[in-house]
């Protein structure tokens, strides 16, 4: 009887043993689930939650980044999976990042999505990783194009690039407080573009509206062609854009002034495409590229959704246009052969009898070769000057001078 009395006992306490890890079990699932609701409920109120997708060095919370910037373009040097660094554009108006598919196939990585991308102290994991390429960054750019970094890397971080230093830092989200002196912009997105409210003037008219921010835009301003036709703008003063010969409809403009928020930039250069915007929604005035941007020191905070601008020590300088008249490309190894692609009637290049076809051989006493592309361009925006071109053209040798006058 005793025995049969125990036994009943423990089977009391196995049953009182199981109903309480019901119930702790019970419990457990609720705190779970509260939790992970309050953590929503705070990324919707606007203060960002920590994304477990990347990790500072030494359990820090910023990061320095040794960027590269070729003329207003950005680029991050970024490893795939262990490979080898490689430079990125950063490219804030594309959805998803990607590595070019030469590259991909060059380092051996396979399907590399997902990706660990591995930055100066920081790691970062994006789960879309793609492959793609960039049809004319090379002759545009004068570097081999590698790939993007998107909006889905912007959305781990706070991005804070001084485009006047030449500098750009990574921040925590959470970590990350403002304290200068600049304005904060709210973002809306138009699919992957970031857009903000801003106010040009051009054609005798000034027009309020809503402009895509681009980072893998070098020019200032670029209109689009359904905003310049609404409001009548084809009639306005304008040069072909030797910056994108291959857009040979696109024009270059000088607009009267350009304003965001409190920050007004006068006579700043734009340029009217002939295709409509890569994306986004087709109400945008148009946007605005590395060229606006490089007068700033601008803080990408896309998990607030929100810019902020800080005027740099560049913020008064003068945008000044191509004053040759002549579009050019590179090719060839290490992209050190500068053909010409277009001469425009009545400018200095066509003076100097430089024809389409021509490769830029010289400069003064110095093989083209020592320069990149965007150098190149650049001696051809300074006003006054003259240059002795060593053009080559059907195998033969032509030194021509080339003086350089405003056009816009």
């Amino acid at each position: 009887m005793d025995s049969i009395d125990g036994l009943q006992v423990r089977q009391l306490g196995r049953r009182r043993l199981l109903k309480g890890a019901r119930v702790m079990m019970a419990a457990l699932l609720l705190w779970a689930a509260a939790a992970g609701i309050r953590a929503h409920a705070q990324t919707g109120a606007g203060a960002p939650v920590a994304p477990q997708s990347v990790q500072f060095t030494f359990g820090g919370n910023a990061a320095q980044i040794p960027a590269t910037f070729l003329d207003h373009l950005l680029l991050f040097p970024a490893s795939v999976n262990g490979s080898r660094p490689l430079l990125f554009e950063v490219d804030s108006t594309t959805a998803t990042s990607s590595i070019d598919p030469g590259r991909a196939a060059e380092l051996g990585l396979g399907d590399v999505s997902p990706a660990k991308l591995h930055l100066s102290g920081v790691d970062v994991m994006l789960p879309d990783f793609t492959q793609a390429s960039k049809e004319g960054f090379a002759a545009l750019v004068g570097r081999t194009y590698e790939g993007t970094l998107g909006k889905d890397f912007l959305d781990e971080f706070v991005v804070e690039v001084d485009y006047g230093r030449q500098t750009a830092q990574l921040y925590d989200p959470e970590a990350f407080q403002y304290t200068g002196k600049g304005k904060a912009f709210p973002l809306r997105f138009a699919g992957s573009m970031p857009v903000v409210q801003a106010k040009c003037t051009l054609g005798g008219k000034t027009f309020e509206a809503d402009f895509a921010v681009n980072t893998a835009l070098d020019a200032p301003v670029r209109i689009s062609p359904r905003f310049a036709s609404a409001h009548r703008l084809g009639h306005m003063h304008t040069l072909p854009d030797t910056d994108d010969p291959m857009d040979e409809k696109a024009v270059a403009v000088r607009l009267k002034s350009f304003q965001i928020g409190p920050y007004t930039v006068d006579s700043p250069m734009g340029e009217i495409a002939e295709s409509a915007l890569p994306a986004g929604d087709a109400k945008l005035a148009g946007e605005i590229g590395g060229g606006m941007l490089r007068r700033f020191t601008v803080i990408f905070d896309y998990p607030r959704q929100q810019m902020i601008l800080e005027p740099g020590n560049k913020f008064p300088d003068d945008d000044s246009e191509d004053m040759s008249g002549i579009s050019m490309i590179a090719r060839g190894p290490g992209l050190k052969t500068f053909d010409v692609v277009r001469v425009e009637p009545g400018t200095p290049g066509a003076d100097a009898k430089i024809q389409k076809g021509d490769v830029i051989a010289g400069v003064d006493t110095d093989p083209a070769a020592d320069l990149t592309l965007f150098e190149l361009r650049d001696l051809f925006r300074q006003v006054g000057h003259s240059y002795k071109l060593l053009v080559e053209r059907n195998e033969q040798e032509i030194p021509v001078t080339v003086k350089m006058r405003r056009l816009l």
